[in-house]
């Protein structure tokens, strides 16, 4: 997702009232039953800065992905509605596909920019609901923190909506300790929310660059140094379009 300033007229998709009082569906409160149990059953969870949450009004929930759960952890553990971004080839899979339809994941097509996908985010947005978003549009292959896409700070701009970043930790140690029925400690810290706010001008194309890379370098300073990647000297962090939400004050 890497639209271009001026690329969406801001048109409504054809999906708009179906987030007007959203509620998730019989097939994903099912799935999301089992979900919590099994999270139960294999994870050490540790959540740090809970209450940077929002528990009303629109948000971006802006995560790194290292593992495959580290969505689906965060779909479990969140107390109000959410919806989740994903690119669009995981929706083939016989298994992934359908619990993403089940969930009312947002389809996307990586690489282009995704007008569809981008209206559908908005709308949700714009209904008050939780949005989630990886910005670096799929799995990290070192587990570090790669190169962004400027469709989060698109999208924060357009909708004026508070982003909350989500480091995670431990997540892809999973794989090699669950079928030993061992617990897997993973860690999510949430930071405090933030406005991308360009000061009252037309976000430009390098503004919209600059943006993505300051809510990358929030989201670094959330994770260990051996995952911070890209963004890994803080001391290059600029703040020139960040704006802190009062805590309580996000909607």
């Amino acid at each position: 997702m890497n639209p271009q300033p001026t690329a969406l007229p801001r048109q409504r998709s054809k999906d708009k009232d179906f987030y007007r009082n959203y509620k998730l569906r019989f097939p994903g409160r099912v799935l999301l039953a089992g979900l919590h149990f099994g999270m139960w059953l294999w994870l050490d969870l540790e959540k740090q800065g809970w209450e940077n949450i929002p528990r009303t009004g629109p948000v971006i929930m802006m995560i790194n992905h290292v593992a495959f759960l580290d969505p689906v952890i965060l779909t479990g553990m969140m107390p109000r509605p959410m919806v989740s971004m994903a690119k669009v080839e995981a929706y083939e899979d016989k298994i992934i596909g359908p619990l993403l339809r089940s969930f009312d994941s947002i389809p996307v097509n990586r690489g282009a920019a995704d007008l569809s996908a981008l209206r559908r985010v908005l709308d949700a947005l714009e209904a008050g609901l939780a949005v989630l978003i990886a910005p670096e549009g799929h799995r990290s292959e070192t587990g570090g923190l790669g190169e962004a896409h400027e469709g989060i700070a698109f999208v924060a701009y357009r909708a004026k909506v508070p982003i909350v970043p989500v480091g995670i930790s431990g997540t892809p140690a999973f794989k090699h300790r669950y079928w030993k029925m061992q617990k897997t400690h993973v860690t999510y810290r949430f930071g405090q929310p933030f406005y991308l706010d360009p000061g009252g001008e037309r976000a430009t194309a390098e503004m919209l660059k600059q943006m993505t890379s300051e809510a990358m370098y929030q989201l670094a300073a959330l994770l260990p140094p051996e995952q911070r990647g890209l963004y890994e000297d803080l001391e290059q962090a600029t703040a020139n379009y960040v704006k802190f939400a009062p805590q309580g004050k996000c909607d």
